[in-house]
């Protein structure tokens, strides 16, 4: 396999392994630990992988020609396509005009493939090594604006004093918040933006989709393969939302995701149509509409050639987007048709209308999904949604005062489906125990409490059963109205805003106080300042929040609930979708694609895959290969202990009934007491909860535990809220840099962080930062959660009894030792780190818990019934460390 430099034995296992799932079109589940070079080992694996298939496959296609070419021996039926006739019992000669045909239709398909492949190959040959033609694509554009800005000022002066009427004495801008007439799918379909494009259409080669969490990882990823052997011939492209790909200013500053969007669509369709009102000149036209000036077909598709030719990521084709002035968006999904890499984030791989919306195709492709650890979360999470009593009464008024408003100029089929979606907007407000007309935050709710419910319960005890929901959610995609609703509250929502006749005052007053009262109601700590009142309208209109939940609703009955949550009023309470089943998400991606690999550094425990998401998406078993490699660190760089008891003796049992008792929380002190006295740098302590955390922190202040820890280590806290973490962490380095240089008592710093928070994923202590991370107790999940008592239920009925333990049991232990496995995995982050990671509680050796660990840390884990064999352990380790350092 070619490397940027010699690998470990463990990448080239790797490498050999992940080589081989693709060949045989598998399902890999593949686990490296961090610090060992996963990156590099799945890029030159898989693409090493690609450069050879696409070397065979001209190798036959060339042979294939050449019989062809021949033409006296033919191909044999064998070398025909697959799919061919079944001539069975037929004449000879119709047999043998079938074959012949079948061989000509395939030889001219691989000409016409050949042909196409040689283009596109010498285009971009000729782009990577002409200047020349960059400087005159650049030229071209700059003769283009100069046009353009010339063309509109002579417009300008022309229509000074024409004197344009406006219809229905409405103003210039509010014609765009008129719904457009709309078609459904029922009556005749009209075609418009890029599905007519030509250029979509084009083939999709053979290529590799990468997807992962965030748009840091996914940038990091890039650089890795712009390190690599294959970064200079290799055709990447960077896939990202709007929000992150978006060079246009105007539309940036929406902010919100979902108005971006919207924004982003409606000024595509303004192109489309403008041309249609300028050739309507006998009509009056309607009020000129906005376009997007870097949605240039030109521009883009120069983009995508520049993107194809040298490896970009996401900050690096924003900016190419802006000098090039074309759509960075459009332009990325223009290059994934002859692109041999995809990088994108999970969102768009996992989410069908996403992934079809962007024109990936994973048929025949090979899919690669990194920091897969939570895969299942993700999935239940992007298909889930919720809404709440105050969004729903939002929704509702706003919408009551767009019809109202415009009446007399929407289409029937318009209102129709206006009425539709107030009518179910006024029923699920109905189910909360609340009046839509109400407000919200005054109406007490009678019947307090959570119920769960079943899709087909729910629209039954609804009364909205009788309601197409498919056909609702088309027409809410189709026709934009969440976005013509937004706009419509941004202009009168506001107390600036002004409208023409009394009786239209009135109605906006009335929009205005209740959107007035809204917010104060949710607000209960205090008056909000008049910009956070103004960011509370723009961040998005209710209705889109509600579309979501109204796609959740089109879910097959058995793979979810609704969760009716009702709190002490209307406004707080909230209707929740859940996706019990992410299966049947994954489902197509398994079936569609030649080979899946789901990567992680720590996958442990696998279990959940296979049985939650592969065997119930239909994969067949025997199509299941599992990897897992140990460290790259010598093992006496790591010490994992299993504590039983502390230095009182005290059996350590971290249950919900036992944890909060003072002896308990003593005990933890005088262990951590004693750790801080022998290791030196950073300590990392893992609670299992922010609640249990502070209250452990109370009570040592209370007895004076806590003074004596901070005689040795400076004490942190991990923050609740994100954008605090950074300040902590600086803080926290700082401390460990200043103790290691100065000596003194002070030996560096502790940090009490909290299992699934901000520091628990995605942060590494390496080195002096992290010498040893302590786990308090096992951090079950919450067992009194009817989201997990619903999944738990549903997995006992659907799922077989394995091993003698319920599916429930198992998923709780999983979800546990996930989370322990994320949390322990901060420590070690390259070879010649080394740390001591200590698991507080007996019960984790237990094998049915032990065998969860991941298999580098089992295998070097000591079980320690006493606290005294424990800490002479990490003594040896203190005086090695010394000696290292």
């Amino acid at each position: 396999f070619p490397f940027p430099y010699t690998p470990y034995r463990i990448q080239e296992q790797f490498m050999e392994a992940l080589y081989g799932a693709l060949e045989a079109g598998r399902v890999g589940i593949f686990e490296s630990p961090t610090g060992t070079g996963k990156s590099l080992s799945l890029i030159c694996g898989a693409l090493s992988w690609l450069r050879d298939w696409e070397e065979k496959r001209r190798q036959e296609e060339a042979r294939l020609l050449a019989l062809g070419a021949g033409g006296k021996d033919g191909l044999t039926p064998q070398q025909a396509r697959p799919g061919s006739a079944d001539t069975a019992g037929d004449p000879e000669w119709v047999t043998a005009f079938v074959q012949k045909k079948e061989e000509r239709d395939m030889v001219d398909r691989l000409k016409e493939e050949q042909i196409r492949r040689k283009k596109r190959e010498d285009h971009l040959e000729k782009i990577r090594h002409n200047v020349q033609l960059k400087y005159a694509a650049k030229r071209k554009r700059c003769e283009e604006d100069e046009a353009k800005r010339l063309l509109q000022l002579s417009k300008e002066a022309l229509s000074q004093g024409a004197g344009e009427g406006v219809l229905d004495q409405l103003d210039h801008n509010e014609e765009e918040l008129i719904l457009a007439e709309y078609e459904s799918d029922d009556e005749k379909k009209v075609v418009s933006g890029l599905e007519e494009d030509d250029d979509l259409e084009e083939e999709h080669v053979t290529k590799i989709y990468y997807c992962s969490r965030t748009h840091s990882q996914l940038s990091q990823f890039v650089r890795e393969v712009q390190k690599s052997p294959f970064g200079k011939d290799t055709r990447l492209v960077s896939l990202g939302s709007r929000q992150n790909l978006c060079v246009n200013e105007e539309v940036r500053r929406l902010g919100a995701l979902q108005l971006i969007n919207d924004r982003c669509m409606e000024m595509q369709k303004n192109k489309h149509e403008k041309k249609s009102d300028e050739e309507n000149e006998g009509k009056k036209r309607r009020a000129s509409r906005t376009v997007c000036p870097f949605y240039s077909y030109e521009q883009m598709q120069f983009l995508r050639d520049e993107v194809l030719v040298e490896v970009k990521d996401i900050e690096q084709l924003v900016s190419l987007g802006r000098e090039t002035k074309a759509c960075p968006y459009y332009g990325s999904r223009f290059a994934i048709p002859a692109a041999q890499l995809v990088v994108l984030p999970y969102q768009m791989l996992l989410h069908e209308p996403t992934r079809n919306a962007a024109g990936i195709k994973l048929k025949d492709q090979v899919v690669i999904i990194d920091e897969a650890h939570n895969l299942i979360d993700t999935i239940t999470c992007i298909h889930s949604a919720e809404v709440s009593g105050s969004q729903l009464c939002c929704a509702h008024s706003q919408l009551s005062q767009y019809m109202e408003r415009y009446r007399k100029r929407l289409k029937a089929k318009n209102l129709m489906y206006i009425k539709q979606i107030l009518y179910l907007l006024e029923r699920f407000v109905a189910m909360l125990g609340g009046n839509v007309n109400q407000n919200p935050g005054c109406q007490a709710v009678s019947q307090t409490g959570t119920v769960l419910k079943s899709i087909n319960d729910f629209l039954f005890q609804s009364q909205i059963d009788n309601i197409n929901l498919f056909k609702v959610q088309r027409y809410c995609e189709k026709s934009l109205i969440s976005r013509k609703l937004f706009g419509f509250v941004e202009r009168y929502g506001g107390p600036a805003s002004a409208v023409k006749t009394n009786k239209e005052n009135q109605k906006v007053a009335g929009l205005q106080n209740f959107l007035l009262t809204l917010q104060q109601g949710s607000d209960k700590e205090g008056d909000p300042p008049v910009e956070a009142e103004h960011d509370h309208l723009r961040t998005a209109s209710p209705l889109m929040q509600i579309e979501g939940f109204l796609s959740a609703l089109t879910n097959a009955n058995q793979d979810g609930r609704v969760i009716l949550n009702r709190q002490g009023t209307v406004g707080q309470s909230s209707l929740k979708f859940l996706l019990l089943n992410p299966a049947v998400h994954f489902a197509k991606v398994v079936e569609e694609c030649r080979a899946v690999i789901i990567a992680g550094g720590t996958m442990q425990p696998v279990a959940d895959f296979r049985e939650q998401l592969l065997c119930c998406a239909g994969v067949d078993p025997a199509r299941v290969v599992e990897f897992s490699c140990g460290h790259v660190i010598p093992p006496e760089n790591i010490l994992p202990i299993i504590l039983c008891s502390g230095p009182s003796n005290q059996q350590l049992e971290f249950t919900y009934q036992t944890r909060d008792l003072p002896q308990m929380m003593d005990e933890t002190g005088r262990i951590l007491c004693n750790l801080c006295n022998v290791i030196p740098g950073g300590v990392v302590c893992f609670f299992p909860s922010y609640e249990y955390e502070k209250q452990v922190y109370g009570h040592w202040e209370k007895t004076g535990l806590l003074s004596r820890l901070a005689a040795k280590k400076k004490i942190f806290q991990e923050p609740k809220k994100a954008n605090q973490v950074e300040q902590v962490l600086v803080e926290y380095a700082k401390c460990i840099k200043r103790c290691s240089q100065t000596g003194g008592q002070m030996t560096g710093a502790l940090l009490l962080s909290v299992v699934g928070g901000k520091m628990s994923e995605g942060i590494n202590f390496s080195d002096d930062l992290g010498r040893c991370v302590i786990m308090v107790g096992m951090p079950y999940p919450n067992i009194k959660s009817p989201e997990l008592q619903e999944k738990m239920t549903w997995l006992d009925k659907t799922m077989p009894r394995g091993a003698g333990q319920a599916p429930s049991r198992v998923l709780t232990e999983n979800l546990c030792m996930k989370a322990v496995n994320q949390s322990i995995g901060r420590a070690i982050r390259h070879q010649k780190d080394f740390a001591s990671i200590l698991l507080l509680d007996h019960r984790y050796a237990r094998p049915a818990i032990f065998n969860k660990l991941p298999q580098w840390i089992r295998e070097r884990t000591q079980v320690k019934p006493a606290f005294g064999s424990a800490f002479a352990e990490l003594r040896k380790v203190r005086t090695w460390m010394l000696l290292c350092a």
